[in-house]
C-alpha cells in the first residue's frame, strides 16, 4: 500500500515539473510596460509552483512511509513504555509519539532514537529506526536495544515491571530445554 501511493506520487511529479505558467506573454509584447492597477495581483512563477509541488510530494511520501499497517498497530499496543532499567546501571526510557500512533521515541545515555514497530516470526517484538541501524527487541523476560551498523548491544537486560514478574517466574520454574529430551522419552 505504501509503495503504490508513493508510486503515485512520483507520477505527479515529472507533469508538474513540465507544466508552464500562460500568464507570460511572448515575444516583442513582453518588452511593452504594463499599465498599473489599482490591487496588483501577486503571479506566481514555474519555479514556485514546481517548489510547492515538490513539497507536496515529499509530504506525501513522508506520509505514506509514516503509515503503519494494522499488523504493526497491533504490535506497538503491546510495547513496554516507560523508563526500564538496565544492567549495569543503565537505563532505556520508552515514550509512545502522540503524534504519530505506533512510533515510539527510544533514548537514554548517548542516544536517541524513533522507531517504528516490524512484525517478526517468532513472536518478539521488534522496533527498528533504519536510518540509525537500531534494533529494540522486546521479549517476556527483557529488553534489549542494539546498534546494528556497529554490531554491538547498546543496553541489555532491560526489565519494565511485567517482565520482572515473568523474569521471577521462569528461575522458579524454568522453562525444558530444547536440547533434552522429555523424562519419559529416555530409555
Amino acid at each position: 500500500m505504501k509503495t503504490l501511493i508513493v508510486s503515485a506520487l512520483l507520477l505527479v511529479l515529472p507533469a508538474l515539473s513540465l507544466a508552464q505558467t500562460a500568464d507570460k506573454p511572448a515575444g516583442k509584447a513582453a518588452a511593452a510596460p504594463k499599465a498599473k492597477s489599482a490591487a496588483p495581483a501577486k503571479q506566481t512563477s514555474s519555479r514556485q509552483q514546481l517548489k510547492t509541488a515538490t513539497n507536496q510530494v515529499a509530504a506525501g511520501i513522508v506520509a505514506a512511509e509514516a503509515a503503519l499497517t494494522p499488523a504493526e498497530l497491533e504490535i506497538a499496543e503491546r510495547v513496554h513504555v516507560g523508563q526500564l532499567p538496565c544492567e549495569l546501571g543503565a537505563s532505556v526510557t520508552v515514550e509512545g509519539d502522540a503524534k504519530s500512533p505506533g512510533y515510539f521515541n527510544l533514548h537514554g545515555k548517548g542516544f536517541r532514537y524513533r522507531m517504528h514497530p516490524v512484525a517478526t516470526s517468532t513472536g518478539a517484538i521488534r522496533l527498528e529506526d533504519p536510518k540509525a541501524g537500531a534494533v529494540w527487541l522486546q521479549l517476556a523476560n527483557k529488553s534489549m536495544l542494539m546498534d546494528q551498523k556497529q554490531g554491538r548491544r547498546l543496553a541489555d537486560e532491560c526489565q519494565s515491571p511485567a517482565q520482572v514478574t515473568v523474569a521471577e517466574a521462569l528461575k522458579k520454574n524454568p522453562a525444558p530445554s530444547l536440547i533434552d529430551t522429555p523424562a519419559g522419552a529416555r530409555p
